[in-house]
């Protein structure tokens, strides 16, 4: 007679489900590579809170029933080390710098040139202007603290 078949859910992390057909006589491997081949090594498969490690662990000896949930992981593909004098991969380039990156330090030179202008054209600054100044240094002396503190 031929051999039953279960019908499993695969759970992803992200809440997608898929459903995998298999016999009990099946291994938790065989699994692996029927549902995700190519990517044996990169899933993990979670069953009942417990990682299915071995490979070769029949799906019988799991007491998986009709419409169990097996969890599974996909971790992103590794890649192999390379022989000594052979281009490895290469190391990510540093951030470009942008206009965040920037802002601040602008944003203080900007300021400095409004002090200097203030400091040597009082006439031109009326005494809201100096205060709105004054209140805008000092949020902005907060704010470069906040950020480089780290």
């Amino acid at each position: 007679p031929a051999e039953p078949t279960l019908v499993l859910r695969l759970k992803f992390l992200n809440d997608t489900e898929r459903l995998a057909r298999v016999r009990p006589g099946d291994t938790v491997g065989a699994l692996k590579r029927t549902y995700f081949p190519g990517q044996e090594q990169q899933v993990r498969l979670i069953y009942q809170g417990q990682l299915l490690r071995d490979d070769t662990q029949s799906l019988a000896g799991l007491h998986l029933g009709h419409l169990s949930v097996l969890h599974c992981h996909l971790s992103p593909p590794s890649t192999a080390p390379t022989a000594p004098g052979t281009p490895g991969p290469r190391s990510p380039a540093p951030a470009a710098l942008g206009v965040g990156s920037l802002a601040l330090p602008l944003f203080v030179l900007l300021l400095a040139l409004l002090w200097y202008l203030q400091l040597q054209h009082r006439h031109v600054f009326t005494a809201t202007a100096t205060t709105c100044l004054a209140g805008l240094t000092l949020l902005v002396t907060f704010v470069a603290f906040a950020m480089y503190r780290r």
